[in-house]
Formats: structure tokens, C-alpha cells, sequence
């Protein structure tokens, strides 16, 4: 008699306090559990990974049925972002996404801009209105808040308004928060963090980035 495998694949307020598997289940692979409470994840860290795990994620929840909505905080521009082209044309009405921000790559010296403006910040603030409104609309099951631990980070949002957002969160509604520096209010109610480390990085090694593997 084969092990059965778990598949959580709806969120609910009632989370069972144990589980029971029927007998006639086990001798089968599969089976569900239709009930369990969302999370809280982060993804933060000076590695490389955070957004291609968000975005792997958001693809995942397209497979079992959800509906994903994106934030892209302080990521302004196009030309640095090769998966949207992809999430608007082939996942439209699945994943949805709204970049905030300004290009912080110049386009004629194509070197990074550093520091923050008050544009910065009212496009942060573009961005978390719009996280509120998508928390509160209830349309989506997954909200991703790409780079909003470093937006916060950087003094471009304060603490404690996006934690009076993310506190807005229904429990059927799973909630990521990515970028490196995430402040310590966000890790003190997060369900799960994934600390990427920064090992080696071919960056290093004066290799640019490249089209397809590192935006």
C-alpha cells in the first residue's frame, strides 16, 4: 500500500487542527485538502532568485486554477523585464500586473541609477494603493508585492503602511512579499521566509547581465 501525497489546493478560514486520511484513500497517490489558510511568504536576500521564485509561484497558481495580480515596485521601464511581455499575452485575464516606478537604467549609458527622488516615492505609493485595492476587491488568490522589502528598505514607503496593507490580507488570499532587506515588522508575521545567499555570482566576474536568464 502506496504512501498517500497531500496536495493543498484551496485556503479557507477553517484550517483542519488535524488530519484524518480515509482508508480508502491510501491506496491511492493523491488526494485533497480543501481547506487550509493562506500565508504570508517572503523571499528576501542578496542572492539572485527572489522575483524568478515569485514568478514561479504565480505560474504554479495558474496551473491549479488561481487568479495572481503582480506589483512591480520600483521596477519603471520595459526593456528590463523580459517575462512581462509574456505574463500580459499569454497568461491575460490569469495573472495580472501593474509595474510602478521609475527605469532606473539609463538608456544611454546604461548604468544604474542609485538613490531615491520624490518621483521614487510617489511611485511607490502608486504601487501600494494599488496593492490595497487588489486586497480588497477580493479578485485575486495570489498577490505578489515584487521588491516591496527593498522599496521599503529604502525609506520609499514607511513600515507601517505597508504593514496596515498587508494586515487588510483575507486569510484565502496568499500573499508574497520579495526583495532584499525585508524590515523585521515583515519577518515577525511571516508564515514563511526564504533567505536566498549570495554564494557566487558570475556578476563578479564582469559577465553582464543577460536577456532571458537575468531579466
Amino acid at each position: 500500500m502506496g504512501h498517500a501525497k497531500i496536495l493543498l489546493n484551496f485556503c479557507s478560514d477553517s484550517p483542519p487542527s488535524r488530519l484524518v486520511v480515509p482508508s480508502k484513500l491510501l491506496s491511492q497517490q493523491y488526494f485533497i485538502i480543501q481547506n487550509f489558510t493562506c500565508m504570508l511568504q517572503i523571499y528576501t536576500g542578496n542572492g539572485k532568485g527572489k522575483t524568478t521564485a515569485a514568478l514561479g509561484l504565480a505560474v504554479r497558481a495558474v496551473g491549479a486554477g488561481k487568479r495572481v495580480g503582480i506589483v512591480y515596485f520600483d521596477k519603471g521601464g520595459e526593456a528590463h523585464y523580459s517575462e512581462r511581455a509574456v505574463l500580459r499575452e499569454r497568461f491575460a485575464g490569469e495573472i495580472t500586473i501593474v509595474p510602478t516606478g521609475l527605469d532606473r537604467i539609463d538608456p544611454v549609458t546604461n548604468e544604474f541609477r542609485f538613490g531615491v527622488t520624490e518621483v521614487d516615492k510617489q511611485e511607490a505609493r502608486r504601487g501600494l494603493e494599488k496593492a490595497r485595492e487588489w486586497i480588497l476587491s477580493a479578485q485575486f488568490d495570489l498577490i505578489i508585492l515584487d521588491e516591496i522589502n527593498s522599496t521599503t528598505a529604502l525609506l520609499m514607503l514607511a513600515v507601517e503602511e505597508v504593514l496596515e496593507v498587508v494586515r487588510m490580507r483575507p486569510k484565502e488570499l496568499e500573499l508574497v512579499l520579495t526583495g532584499r532587506d525585508a524590515p523585521e515588522a515583515f519577518t515577525e508575521i511571516a508564515d514563511l521566509i526564504t533567505d536566498m545567499t549570495l554564494v557566487k555570482h558570475y556578476f563578479y566576474d564582469s559577465v553582464p547581465a543577460r536577456a532571458g536568464f537575468d531579466f
